[in-house]
C-alpha cells in the first residue's frame, strides 16, 4: 500500500510459524550476537521505466481490448492533476510490479513522470495484472508505505515464533523506500516480545505504526504428547469419536495377547 505522509493504510492479517511449520519459517543467521539488524540497506530508487499510452476509450470492454493486446490498463494522479488514463507494457509492468513498492517512470507522450502504485487488481485465477493505479510522485517528497518484515535466524529450541506484522508502516522518501526491514530471533528464548518501535529503520525513513505494536513473539513450543492430549480433549468435549489408528489397534491386540498368556500361567500354576 502507497500513500502520502498522512495517510495510514490497514495491516495486514498476521501469520503465524506453528509447531509443523516452524523449521521453514527459519534461515541461516548471518550475526549471532545482535537481536535486531538494520533494514537492509537496497532502496527501490533504480526506478523502471514504462512507456504508457494515453487511452480514450473505457469500460470493461475497452479493458479487455488492451488485455487482449497484451497490455495493461492503468490510470495515473495525483499532486492536484486529472488522471491521467494510460495503458502500460504487460510483461514489462508485471516483472517491475513484483517488487513491492516500486518507483516508477512512466513515460507519456515523451514526458516522464514519478509514480508509485497505489493499487494493482489481479485476477483471481490467472497470473495476469488486470488494472493498476498509480499515484504521481516527486523527488524530495515523502510518502508512507508499507514494508515488508522479513525474520531471519533461528530462535532458542523448542519454541514457536510468531509473526504479529508482516509489515511496517513507514514514511520515507518516495526515491529512498525500504525493500524490507530484517529482524533477528537468533536465540531467543521464550516469552521475548519485539515491538514495532524496537526495530531498527534505515537513515531517512521513520515509524508510522504504532511503537506498541507487537511484531514478533517467542513462545513456549507445545510437546506432541501435549498437543495430542488437547486435540483428544476437545473432541471429547464435541462428541467426536476416534478412529482407532492401525498402531494402537495393534498395541491393543498385542496387550490383549500378553493378558490371556498371564492369565494361562496363572490357572496351570494354581492346577
Amino acid at each position: 500500500m502507497v500513500g502520502f505522509a498522512s495517510a495510514c493504510g490497514p495491516e495486514r492479517p498476521s501469520r503465524s510459524v506453528t509447531a509443523e511449520n516452524r523449521a521453514s519459517s527459519r534461515v541461516e543467521a548471518d550475526h549471532r550476537d545482535r537481536l535486531i539488524r538494520d533494514t537492509q540497506e537496497t532502496p527501490v530508487s533504480d526506478n523502471t521505466k514504462l512507456v504508457a499510452e494515453k487511452r480514450t476509450d473505457f469500460g470493461k470492454g475497452a479493458a479487455r481490448k488492451i488485455r487482449r493486446a497484451g497490455n495493461i490498463p492503468a490510470v495515473m494522479y495525483g499532486h492536484g492533476t486529472e488522471p491521467v488514463h494510460i495503458s502500460l507494457p504487460g510483461h514489462d509492468t508485471m516483472m517491475a510490479l513484483k517488487q513491492a513498492n516500486a518507483l516508477l517512470t512512466i513515460v507519456v507522450d515523451g514526458k516522464e513522470q514519478l509514480a508509485l502504485a497505489k493499487d494493482v487488481q489481479r485476477d483471481a485465477i490467472k497470473p495476469v495484472i488486470d488494472h493498476v493505479d498509480l499515484v504521481v510522485v516527486r523527488k524530495g517528497e515523502k510518502v508512507t508505505v508499507d514494508v515488508a518484515v522479513h525474520l531471519e535466524g533461528e530462535a532458542a529450541p523448542e519454541t514457536v515464533v510468531t509473526l504479529d506484522h508482516n509489515t511496517l508502516q513507514v514514511e520515507a522518501l518516495a526515491t529512498n523506500i525500504p525493500e524490507n526491514v530484517v529482524v533477528s530471533v537468533e536465540g531467543l528464548e521464550a516469552g521475548t516480545q519485539i515491538l514495532a518501535g524496537a526495530v531498527e529503520l534505515p537513515e531517512g525513513a521513520t515509524l508510522v505504526t504504532d511503537e506498541e505494536a507487537l511484531v514478533v513473539n517467542v513462545t513456549q513450543a507445545i510437546s506432541a504428547e501435549a498437543l495430542e492430549a488437547e486435540l483428544a480433549e476437545a473432541e471429547a468435549e464435541a462428541g467426536i469419536e476416534r478412529e482407532e489408528s492401525d498402531e494402537e489397534a495393534a498395541e491393543a491386540a498385542a496387550e490383549g495377547e500378553s493378558a490371556e498368556g498371564d492369565d494361562a500361567k496363572a490357572e496351570g500354576d494354581e492346577a
